[in-house]
């Protein structure tokens, strides 16, 4: 059976991901989150961006723990800089990777979804105009 780490951040990211939740049938999943979503099962993750360094450290540490628990065969995150952080350690020890940027960014790509290009097998947006500026794969939107 696939194992799934879903991650994300809170809010409109968090939504997003427990969206997907149908395409993960048959899998395995665990949803890791930085935010306290109410679930004492989603393991959780220091918020962090490029204004708080030092909690981008603290995150990039548990990110590490969650994947040494975890151990997944893939990794899906909606963002934002928790998620690609996630994504980008997982790529380094040989999991694959898909990221879906949020459906909030309309005319382009996220500057974390620009990050997650180069660790993602599968680099993904909801906009159909984003995707043929970039390249990334459209598939549809989840809202």
């Amino acid at each position: 059976m696939v194992h799934v780490l879903a991650v994300s951040s809170g809010g409109g990211h968090w939504q997003q991901l427990r969206l997907l939740s149908k395409a993960f049938d048959g899998a395995k999943v665990t949803y890791a989150c930085s935010a306290d979503v109410g679930d004492e099962t989603v393991l959780q993750l220091p918020d962090c961006n490029l204004k708080t360094p030092f909690r981008l450290v603290r995150t990039l540490i548990r990110a590490c723990q969650i994947l040494w628990r975890v151990r997944p065969d893939v990794i899906v995150s909606t963002g934002a800089a928790p998620g690609v952080l996630v994504l980008i350690l997982g790529k380094c020890v040989g999991r694959r990777t898909v990221w879906i940027d949020s459906v909030a960014n309309v005319q382009r790509m996220s500057l974390s979804g620009r990050v997650a290009r180069r660790f993602s097998d599968l680099w993904m947006t909801q906009w159909k105009p984003v995707a043929l500026k970039t390249g990334a794969t459209y598939a549809g939107a989840v809202l």
